[in-house]
């Protein structure tokens, strides 16, 4: 990935989970980063636990701002643009709906607008999920197909349908203004470092570290799994081609797993408990909750055939790696390290 090294990067959302690893992958491949998003959502947080502000410039602002973010980017002078930032969590939208579509929908405008004023950005890749489809008719089951990058964008909470009006800006500043932009669309997202509320994997991991049983709704809801360096290894290559290729491959791209590694979330946190051993267990919350889509996959076909990506890690392997980099945490470790040794054994 010989490519990356001294290119100028400016990555929103960069305090995040999948910023923070976006963040360590780059500056072991040489690039020059700036980050720009709030202070870390969570604490603990990854990117405080491997003090990615030493490695990266990193400015803390609001996506909102769009003056401050015209101003960070062009004082920044990137090649690439990587549009992570985000209120990511659906049931906190169903909270703050204003909030997730001035963050989703606006958010994107800013920095679509902050990337045409500058001369100096040749690719944009804006980072949206796999809830942006509509659901065609009403509970999706195992047997049908993963949705593909020509299917109708859709989303009942506000969340999903934030995401979905962010693809729709990315497309229309591609049409109106011939922007260099594309939209990458990943599963549900794991790995070591990540505290977010309200997601299966840290909720597990909180409750195991203090001896608890993880509560779960929805047991039989499937999700695309995926571990987190796959979908971040879709967005470097998808953000190298369009560098390098123009238009070509501009538009949207799926970067979910195989079929056989969309599960139920029973399933993944009985593998979970498993795996982690000890007094390991969980609970099923009864009671009335969010509407939340009962299955989704994705068909990654067209990144595996255009991008040449394909996910490396089958599902029992990438929980296994969100144990091992959870081990050394709790015994007080430096993570950093441990995320780079990650890094470095997937990109052999």
């Amino acid at each position: 990935m010989e490519f990356w090294r001294k290119k100028r990067v400016f990555i929103t959302g960069h305090t995040g989970f999948k910023g923070s690893w976006l963040c360590l992958w780059l500056s072991l491949l040489g690039a020059k980063v700036t980050g720009y998003a709030l202070r870390p959502p969570t604490n603990p947080s990854l990117f405080n636990l491997c003090k990615v502000d030493e490695l990266v410039s990193s400015v803390i602002a609001d996506v909102r701002d769009s003056k401050s973010l015209k101003k960070a980017m062009s004082a920044a002078k990137p090649e690439i643009v990587i549009h992570m930032a985000a209120q990511p969590i659906v049931r906190e939208s169903y909270k703050v709906p204003s909030e997730t579509f001035a963050v989703n929908v606006m958010g994107t405008v800013n920095v679509l607008e902050a990337a045409r004023a500058g001369k100096s950005v040749r690719a944009v890749v804006n980072v949206t999920t796999d809830k942006v489809y509509e659901i065609r008719s009403g509970v999706r089951g195992m047997r049908d197909a993963g949705f593909k990058e020509t299917d109708a964008l859709g989303g009942h909470d506000p969340y999903s349908s934030s995401k979905a009006c962010s693809e729709l800006v990315a497309q229309a500043y591609r049409r109106s203004y011939g922007m260099n932009v594309a939209t990458a669309r990943a599963g549900n997202v794991i790995g070591g470092g990540d505290w977010a509320v309200d997601r299966l994997v840290p909720d597990f991991v909180r409750a195991v570290l203090k001896g608890e049983r993880i509560k779960i709704r929805n047991p039989k809801a499937t999700r695309p799994w995926q571990y987190v360096l796959e979908p971040l290894m879709g967005y470097l290559i998808l953000a190298e081609k369009l560098y390098r290729s123009g238009d070509k491959y501009a538009g949207a791209w799926n970067f979910g797993p195989d079929d056989s590694d969309a599960r139920s979330v029973e399933w993944l946190v009985k593998e979970l408990c498993r795996v982690w051993g000890g007094e390991a267990a969980y609970i099923i919350e009864c009671g009335q909750q969010p509407h939340e889509t009962a299955c989704l996959r994705l068909d990654n076909s067209k990144a595996k055939k255009q991008l040449k990506w394909r996910p490396k890690y089958r599902l029992g392997e990438a929980l296994a790696k969100v144990i091992e980099w959870t081990r050394p945490y709790q015994r007080g470790e430096d993570v950093r390290k441990k995320c780079w040794q990650q890094i470095e054994e997937y990109m052999k």
